[in-house]
């Protein structure tokens, strides 16, 4: 048993800590807003209720689990803690502040790891005295469901501590990945094109939202096409990241966000959360049908399935994470039907290499630029036969 510490009680603060307390850790969950941790508390028990009435877990199991979590406004509370995991606003002053004043009180062993999705830990690190016990801990909503963990340590945090940080999340029945510490980590920064090339298609006018979402869940398999996803997410929190992503990158054309989804923001048009997003949410609205084309549905799906692939082997170019871990990323983080380095090999990197060449000598824009690894994997293959 471990003594686990969660600073924030939001949605991932919450999530994180019923993980640790349902693999029997003691955890202390720390929110300097009383009326915050009240919430929290009174939504685990319902989601812990909920459990019990599905047979999931016992009464006894529940009650345990409620038992091992504490729920203080006091950062005092954190000073047996091994590990404590903050989940608070993307915010990196705000993170600075929280890490100094938690730095002083946990024992010069404790681990410390942020849940960020977008900052990179060198710089959240940076404010620490021993910089070298810090990583990245970063589990995907809702994290109690979510199977993935990226484990990302920072430049100057030590092997020693990835390992144990590691072991301790494996623990708890999580697939984890090691990532290197850059913009998106695996994720967010594979999963770009899916939002992002769905947008340009639509631009173009090329197809209407319901044609792209059917050819994506239609002939790849996807639960969610993309602009179904977007509304799920919110538009203000997937333009966002995309937002984040491009200019962590230097405005690599990659990662472009797209106005459409910029003015749909603006408009307040965020998706099921607000009723209207891509879609109309609203009681009696008409659904919209898609024009099931076969050949303009394949067109669709290809074209965006090569951009998410090229992605995938840029991120194993560059070395943001191994081969399988990347696969096991896009599988288990987005519940992709397959990983994408995976899926090249099935469907032939020289037809991804193919489409990328196509659209790249079409527009001549550097987002389609094919990655040099792909075409150095195509020429090995060429030249074996």
């Amino acid at each position: 048993m471990k003594n686990i510490g969660v600073i924030g009680a939001g949605t991932m603060g919450i999530g994180i800590a019923q993980v640790a307390a349902q693999n029997w850790n003691n955890v202390v969950l720390v929110d300097t807003n009383q009326e915050v941790l009240d919430k929290a508390k009174a939504q685990l028990e319902k989601t812990l209720l909920k459990l019990v009435e599905k047979q999931k877990i016992s009464q006894e199991d529940s009650n345990k689990i409620l038992s091992l979590i504490e729920f203080t406004t006091n950062y005092d509370a954190l000073k047996n803690a091994d590990l404590v995991i903050e989940a608070i606003v993307e915010n990196i002053t705000v993170k600075h502040t929280v890490f100094s004043q938690i730095e002083s009180i946990v024992s010069p062993k404790c681990i410390l790891a942020s849940n960020t999705s977008s900052l990179s830990i060198a710089s959240i690190s940076s404010v620490l005295k021993y910089p070298e016990r810090m990583l990245g801990i970063h589990f995907f909503n809702p994290a109690p469901l979510m199977a993935l963990v990226e484990i990302i340590p920072g430049v100057r945090t030590s092997n020693e501590l990835t390992v144990e940080a590691k072991s301790i999340i494996d623990s708890w029945k999580k697939k984890t990945v090691l990532v290197k510490d850059t913009p998106g980590f695996i994720v967010n920064r594979v999963a770009r094109p899916f939002y992002g090339e769905a947008l340009r298609i639509y631009e173009e006018g090329i197809a209407d939202f319901a044609t792209i979402d059917w050819a994506i869940t239609h002939f790849g398999g996807f639960k969610m096409g993309p602009f179904t996803l977007m509304d799920y997410i919110g538009n203000d929190i997937n333009y966002t990241v995309t937002e984040t992503v491009f200019e962590a990158f230097y405005f690599d054309p990659r990662f472009k966000p797209s106005f459409t989804q910029k003015r749909h923001k603006e408009a307040g048009l965020l998706g099921r959360k607000t009723g209207k997003g891509y879609y109309d949410y609203q009681e009696n609205a008409i659904a919209i049908s898609p024009k099931e084309d076969v050949q303009l549905g394949e067109k669709i799906f290809n074209r965006i399935l090569a951009m998410l692939i090229n992605e995938a082997y840029d991120a194993l170019f560059m070395q943001v994470a191994s081969r399988e871990d990347i696969d096991t990323a896009m599988k288990f983080g987005v519940n992709y039907p397959k990983g994408l380095l995976e899926w090249s090999d099935e469907i032939g990197v020289e037809n991804v290499l193919n489409t990328l060449i196509s659209l790249f000598e079409e527009y001549g824009e550097d987002r389609y630029r094919p990655n040099p690894l792909l075409k150095r994997k195509v020429r090995e293959l060429q030249m074996g036969n």
